[in-house]
């Protein structure tokens, strides 16, 4: 009776996904705790300043479409005079508040997106090929 590993799996590799090929196959067996190598030590600061530079990012697009929604939503529940307020020609504040909502969240799209690639995505960047050096 052995107590060793179990012998390999000749079908290992029907587990694979369809863009691995068959030199990433799975292991045979889970690695145990004691294989796993040791976190390098500026690893968890790096994580956590990604963590909160995200996060940041995440909240600062997130309130700045909903902020400007809530706004109109709450002019338009409570100052009707002012939103009554006429433009020109047929357009009054309110219906021009109320077109500005797309392009409001469409620029929170693009400063979102140019904010990630300056500072989210070169700490992730960073800490992957930390990641794969080891």
């Amino acid at each position: 009776m052995s107590h060793g590993n179990p012998p390999p799996s000749p079908h290992h590799l029907d587990y694979l996904l369809p863009w691995q090929s068959s030199e990433q196959a799975p292991p045979d067996r889970p690695p145990s705790p004691t294989d796993a190598p040791a976190t390098a030590p500026g690893r968890h600061s790096d994580l956590r300043r990604l963590r909160t530079a995200y996060r940041l990012l995440r909240r600062i697009a997130t309130f700045t479409a909903l902020g400007y929604f809530v706004a109109f939503l709450l002019l338009s529940g409570f100052a009707k005079e002012l939103m009554d307020v006429p433009l020109f020609g047929g357009l009054n504040l309110g219906v021009a508040l109320g077109l500005l909502q797309l392009p409001v969240t469409v620029l929170a799209i693009v400063v979102y997106e140019r904010t990630a690639r300056r500072t989210v995505d070169p700490l992730a960047a960073r800490i992957r090929r930390a990641g794969a050096a080891r």
